[in-house]
């Protein structure tokens, strides 16, 4: 314990704090359950004050939905415990799957709302005319442990959740910075993403939660807008990053050695990248822009050599732009300040409004294996007449819906079940050894004190936070805290049988009916990118490159995590920022295409529809397939034809082109597309 910090024994002093207030007033004002309030305290008690306001309004709001649901199904069925059965169940796994949709912290809402219908409503069935009394406690005490939870948050020592945001962000422009280094210094160039790069994209993911509480915090509510915009910056560097070392590849494999005023260029712009720390980093960019632009060449292209060193400036450039971008918006956001995006210098455009991926059916599929479960927890209840059957139901449901989100959830149940049954037994030790000596409630206080305040400090820790919340919290509700000794070894005995045995059927049900894993998500995420990718191409999904491009990244982020923990060869070979690539030349091309020649327009179309073949032919045969040598000379006929035409739409089009054969046939030369001899201020040697 001597080496938790200051700020570790500050927050667990706070939860003790929270906690103890809200008990003594829960007793003094005679509720029913004051052990709820006390629990409560523990469930929505963060290091961060912003993430205890967060959690705390959507654990009250959850409760409340909860608590009128029991009020409203209990009457009705409670003389076809069936029905209630399947009443319960269902609304469980229909909260449930309305919490997998919502990856904010607003999900609490919809999850708690599910499990608490039969926390509350199973005990009352054998006493209906007692229903609202108990809704009505459980909603008094959860809402008296919030508001205590809050108040100590807020007031002693309250932690803004604008430093953890900012070292996360400072962390992550240091890790992108690295890579950055590596592609422009040649290290890194290369037509394939590794696999650590990729992790970048799940980094960037996992700031969703972290951005929805940051408008609870008083230090950075002020900051979300420009915090999203921050998170759709960082996610299109991704892709930018793997198309620029591809650009570069390219270009060094046509030539001995790059010409030194580029090779100067790229050092310039990887020191700049290396220095992301330093407040005033973006002052550089104008000069490198400067430098960028000395060095394009204007129509028209002479041939291939030109084609890929004029892509390799453009996404230099691209890099530039958004790098500045981000390091404006990470000052900004440090400072605190809400000035309007506009008044901001950025050149990238708005990245706030993401598109998001769902697997509907998988998330639909995890919600039924919840309500199934349910139903034969009710049906063992039912049949047997266990007196305790209700706990049973309730502690099944409350662990199969906390982890249904994961896939695999069969070991954090089983995790579940082994610190419940330490609580379990702690609560024991406390009921018939301890508390029978407490004679107020001072002495009360000083025996809780140790195992809290021990529980608090683990909860700071990111590796044993959720054990410190379980046992916390079924300590607290397992020993039934009144404001008088009424302990029964009986009822103790039952009780907390129940609660193992609800948790260890989970997991016995789970690992039945949830086989599956990271294997199925995956494979699901990439066959949705090909269909997406084939219906675009096909034109039959017409929408701008930004919203693309942030569901395709948004898959990535989710398909990343899984990768890592996949033996199969097929899956750890995925490189999801060459699809990223696509998708983004992709939508180019259905852009520009009505600019063009109709002679032009026809060859692009033939490429795009070659495109969607190839795609759909994936996912009919669900797995990778090696494009077709027709898609090939497709592409280069389209380049032929469009090299001989000047306008901004051809350039474009021409850029989108020679991506599609970048990401399709990295290793195939094009020296034949060469229409004139090269250009005397840049040559790269014939492949």
């Amino acid at each position: 314990m001597m080496f938790y910090s200051w700020r570790s024994w500050a927050f667990s002093g706070k939860a003790f704090l929270a906690g103890m207030m809200a008990l003594y007033i829960a007793m003094a004002l005679d509720l029913s359950r004051p052990y709820w309030a006390l629990s409560a305290v523990y469930i929505v008690s963060s290091p961060f004050s912003g993430a205890t306001k967060s959690k705390a309004m959507y654990r009250l709001l959850g409760t409340l939905l909860g608590a009128s649901a029991a009020v409203v199904f209990v009457p009705l069925f409670v003389n076809a415990p069936e029905l209630l059965s399947l009443a319960v169940a269902l609304w469980t796994g229909t909260l449930l799957f309305l919490s997998m949709l919502d990856r904010s912290a607003r999900s609490y809402v919809f999850m708690l709302a599910g499990y608490t219908l039969p926390l509350i409503a199973l005990p009352a069935v054998g006493a209906p005319e007692t229903i609202f009394d108990t809704a009505l406690a459980r909603s008094e005490e959860i809402a008296l442990g919030i508001i205590c939870a809050s108040v100590v948050n807020m007031v002693v020592f309250p932690v803004s959740l604008g430093a953890d945001f900012g070292a996360r962000i400072n962390g992550w422009l240091v890790d992108a910075g690295s890579w950055a280094g590596e592609i422009l210094r040649g290290e890194g160039a290369s037509p394939r993403t590794p696999v650590k790069r990729q992790q970048l994209a799940a980094d960037v993911a996992s700031l969703d939660l972290l951005i929805s509480q940051l408008s609870y915090d008083h230090g950075t509510r002020d900051v979300v807008r420009l915090a999203r915009e921050l998170r759709g910056r960082l996610l299109m560097l991704l892709p930018t990053f793997s198309s620029l070392a591809d650009r570069l590849h390219a270009v060094r494999s046509g030539c001995d050695a790059l010409p030194a005023d580029l090779t100067a260029l790229l050092d310039d712009v990887a020191d700049w990248f290396g220095k992301a720390q330093q407040p005033d980093g973006q002052v550089k960019a104008q000069a490198l822009l400067d430098k960028i632009a000395q060095q394009q060449k204007v129509d028209p292209l002479d041939g291939w050599d030109d084609l890929v060193f004029s892509g390799l400036l453009s996404r230099l450039k691209d890099v530039v732009v958004l790098w500045r971008d981000c390091l404006s918006l990470r000052d900004h956001i440090a400072r605190g300040h809400s000035a309007p995006i506009e008044d901001i210098a950025m050149e990238a455009g708005s990245f706030a409004h993401a598109s998001r991926h769902f697997d509907h059916a998988l998330l639909g599929l995890k919600a039924a294996i919840v309500v199934a479960g349910i139903l034969v927890a009710s049906a063992i209840w039912i049949v047997s007449g266990w007196d305790q059957g209700a706990g049973f139901v309730a502690m099944v449901s409350v662990a199969c819906s906390f982890f249904a989100a994961q896939d695999r959830p069969a070991p954090m149940i089983r995790f579940m079940l082994v610190w419940t049954t330490v609580s379990v037994l702690a609560a024991f030790v406390y009921l018939f050894g301890i508390l029978p000596a407490m004679t107020n409630f001072e002495m009360l206080v000083f025996a809780l004190a140790p195992f809290l305040l021990l529980l608090g400090l683990q909860m700071t820790n990111p590796q044993t936070a959720v054990i410190g919340m379980l046992v916390a919290v079924n300590l607290a509700s397992v020993i039934a805290i009144q404001d008088r000794y009424t302990a029964d070894m009986s009822g103790f005995v039952n009780g907390g049988i129940a609660t193992v045995l609800g948790i260890g059927f989970a997991h016995v049900w789970i690992m039945i009916a949830h086989p599956f894993g990271a294997e199925l998500a995956a494979r699901r995420l990439m066959m949705a990118g090909w269909r997406d990718l084939a219906a675009t191409a096909a034109g039959l999904r017409q929408e701008d490159a930004t919203r693309l491009v942030s569901r395709v990244l948004d898959r990535l982020g989710q398909l990343v995590p899984r990768l890592a923990a996949l033996d199969e060869r097929e899956l750890q070979n995925v490189d999801g920022f060459a699809d990223v690539r696509l998708a983004i030349n992709v939508v180019t091309l259905q852009q520009e295409r009505h600019g063009l020649s109709p002679e032009s327009a026809e060859k692009v179309s033939l490429v795009l529809l070659a495109v969607a073949d190839h795609y759909r032919q994936q996912v009919k045969v669900s797995r990778s397939l090696a494009p077709e040598a027709a898609l090939l000379s497709g592409i280069d006929a389209a380049l032929q034809v469009l090299l001989a035409t000047e306008g901004a739409s051809a350039r474009r089009a021409i850029d989108a082109l020679v991506g599609l054969r970048r990401v399709f046939f990295p290793h195939s030369g094009a020296t034949h597309l060469r229409s004139m001899p090269p250009s005397p201020a840049f040559s790269l040697a014939a492949e």
